[in-house]
């Protein structure tokens, strides 16, 4: 037994309380104590992957009750590889100035930090969480947190948050009633037992009705098409560091929890066999891509824009996962990692913008390329990450998904995968010519504008090296992270 899953949740739950209670006395304290929770929390993801790579699985048994009677913290390659992406992006959503990322600095006593941290450690938990039930409570203590972060947007908002916490509820819902059913056909809530028990239990229609309530609700949290309709409002109108952690990790820890069902809990002979599930993701994905690709395009709000992208970017995990082969799922789990990469650099882009200049509208940018080189830069990077140019890391996780798709004989998807290249290309294409090429309109709010603080600059530039060094380093990952996980595929 291993204390290491556990000490990468506890600074994060710690922190968060503490970070609340110096925030009722002065505001900066609150900044302070949420950086150092977050710092903590990613060397102990940092030593949780190296450890797992060393040695392998780590597990800890909470109070001492092993499993199944006791609740079970696993590190394995597919958690330690989600958990290291959650806390670095949460670390550096925490470390953005608040002024560019949540419109204005907060006031003493609101708790922004703190239901960061919680966000962030729901996350985490759901990870890491080698029971079923358990996985329910951080799916809830995230969304909680998520509901109350989006309403800092203002007045709409407000609205797009009780929209998804209608729609949240529904899907947390579907997935505890899954959980019931697995739980009175087995009588355990723990993963690896579970995983014994329902060998023989794979023709009952009540496992079949508890994986479809399972997927259907984790298909809502992850906004795969046609359930993405809380999405494109909530990312819209929340401030820029609540877009970036929604877009860049929240609703990619649904797709983990679909992969973790697939290769854990269940065989996945069962998901591409007996339950088909495997094939309608991966269709009902290939729809999802090319829609969210042409809403993009239609769209004139940058943040709009992004917000639609991220409907297509999430497709294009759910055609990996559909396609249910080594190099397929291997794509889909390299597109989380580079995905909240690209995705959170683009959104703090735009909170840099609208800081600096009070700007959304695409139209209005003409020029700014100039006026603020660096972050212009960095979001350059993010962009042709986003269509696919290499080195970048982009490249790579549909390079995958392509090689899954003509291993399935599925050329379908491999057109799919291009076509939606092309399309990426043209809504990103025009905003780098609108920087680039297009001059500023005489007295506009572009003729004086600059470029923004290195606090502002820094994590944006950060990601923006990420996503190159990602790329170059992509065989790494691919090899000693993401093998061993899929190699449990036929």
């Amino acid at each position: 037994m291993s204390s290491l899953p556990i000490l990468i949740l506890a600074p994060l739950l710690l922190f968060c309380f503490i970070s609340v209670l110096v925030g009722i006395w002065r505001q900066k304290w609150a900044y302070t104590t949420a950086t150092i929770g977050m710092a903590l929390a990613l060397v102990a993801a940092g030593v949780g992957l190296y450890r797992v790579l060393a040695d392998g699985e780590l597990r800890y048994f909470l109070g001492g009750w092993p499993p199944p009677f006791g609740i079970e913290y696993v590190l394995d390659h597919l958690s330690a590889f989600m958990i290291i992406i959650i806390v670095f992006i949460g670390l550096i959503a925490v470390i953005y100035p608040p002024e560019a990322g949540l419109y204005h600095a907060p006031r003493r006593g609101i708790p922004v930090y703190g239901l960061l941290l919680l966000l962030i450690g729901g996350l985490v938990g759901v990870v890491v969480t080698g029971d079923l039930f358990n996985l329910f409570v951080f799916l809830e203590i995230y969304s909680l947190a998520s509901y109350a972060l989006i309403t800092l947007g203002g007045d709409r908002a407000v609205v797009a948050s009780f929209r998804y916490l209608i729609l949240g509820t529904i899907a947390g819902s579907f997935y505890l009633l899954g959980v019931g059913f697995i739980y009175f056909s087995t009588g355990t809530l723990n993963m690896a037992d579970a995983a014994n028990l329902l060998l023989p239990l794979y023709g009952s229609p009540t496992i079949m009705a508890a994986v479809a309530l399972i997927v259907v609700g984790m298909g809502i949290k992850l906004a795969l098409f046609p359930l993405h309709v809380w999405l494109p409002d909530a990312h819209s109108y929340a401030p820029p560091v609540v877009a970036a952690i929604l877009a860049a990790i929240q609703i990619e820890v649904a797709a983990y929890v679909i992969v973790r069902f697939m290769l854990t809990i269940f065989e996945p002979q069962y998901f591409i066999e007996i339950l088909p599930v495997t094939t309608v993701i991966g269709w009902v994905a290939a729809v999802g891509i090319i829609f969210g690709s042409v809403m993009a395009i239609a769209q004139k709000d940058f943040k709009r824009m992004l917000a639609y992208s991220t409907v297509a970017q999430v497709a294009y995990i759910g055609l990996g996962i559909g396609l249910a082969n080594p190099m397929g799922l291997i794509g889909a789990l390299l597109h989380i990692l580079n995905h909240a990469f690209m995705k959170s650099c683009l959104f703090l882009v735009a909170g840099g913008i609208r800081h600096q200049t009070g700007l959304h509208a695409i139209s209005q940018f003409a020029g700014l390329g100039r006026k603020m080189p660096l972050m212009m830069g960095a979001f350059t990077v993010a962009a042709l990450s986003m269509v696919g140019i290499p080195p970048t890391a982009g490249f790579f996780s549909k390079w995958y998904l392509i090689l899954g798709s003509i291993e399935a004989n599925n050329w379908v998807f491999v057109a799919v995968i291009l076509a939606s290249s092309l399309l990426t290309a043209v809504y990103f294409y025009r905003m780098i010519e609108k920087l680039y090429t297009t001059p500023p309109e005489a007295d506009s709010v572009v003729e004086q504008a600059r470029e923004p603080s290195s606090r502002i600059l820094s994590p944006i530039i950060t990601l923006a090296a990420g996503i190159i060094v990602l790329g170059l380093m992509n065989a790494l990952i691919v090899s000693y992270i993401l093998q061993p996980v899929v190699a449990l595929l036929p």
